[in-house]
């Protein structure tokens, strides 16, 4: 198997509920009062919706704008794209395209499972960039149709993955995003970054962050 291959974690009960804990504390409205004392002002603080959905759109914005770079960079040079494509950071490591392919998956599935509905399934047969193009603008516009309004209270909701298998795994909703979710599509987004950065692409830290 890979050594890049999505994995489960243990995630101990009190390590749970602490995460669950700040959550709510998180998606209750903060008020503090101002210097004058006649006004008073509202903070919204980080919420299971916000510290999810824009922060894929973010980051699947940003490794098509790297995608592109790439691109350009291969006709620039006149290299097969397919040299880039299938390029690994290591022999025993997935290349670009499924790498791409898993950060879409990841973005797709946490959001759907936050929100309580089904996780579209696509099928693995990008082999271009246009198709990684298509992949990411499908991930990006299903979790855009997703109604912050559903992502409440999902700290509490319990995750079951691979249910019925004997990797069966049941994690909160605050564990699964913030301990699997997110540390999982970060580490396909960055490594196809750096695969591309390996391979002579003209990269730098303001192309992975993208725009926020």
């Amino acid at each position: 198997m890979p050594i890049d291959a999505p994995i489960t974690i243990e995630t101990p009960p009190s390590k749970n509920c602490r995460m669950l804990g700040v959550l709510q504390t998180n998606q209750a409205q903060i008020k503090h009062k101002s210097s004058n004392p006649h006004t008073e002002s509202t903070i919204m603080t980080p919420t299971m919706y916000s510290t999810s959905v824009p922060v894929f759109t973010q980051m699947l914005n940003s490794l098509q704008m790297i995608l592109q770079k790439n691109q350009a960079h291969a006709a620039e040079k006149k290299i097969d794209d397919q040299v880039f494509l299938q390029a690994r950071l290591a022999p025993d490591m997935f290349n670009l395209i499924r790498q791409v392919q898993i950060a879409a998956d990841f973005a797709k599935g946490v959001s759907a499972r936050l929100a309580g509905v089904e996780v579209p399934e696509y099928a693995d047969t990008e082999n271009s960039f246009a198709d990684l193009y298509e992949r990411i603008n499908k991930t990006l516009n299903f979790i855009a149709s997703l109604p912050a309004e559903q992502f409440i209270d999902s700290e509490a909701k319990e995750i079951v993955l691979r249910p019925g298998t004997p990797k069966e795994k049941k994690l909160l909703g605050s564990a699964y995003l913030l301990s699997y979710g997110l540390p999982q599509f970060f580490f396909h987004v960055t490594t196809a970054y750096n695969i591309l950065r390996h391979h002579g692409v003209d990269l730098g830290k303001r192309d992975y962050m993208g725009n926020f």
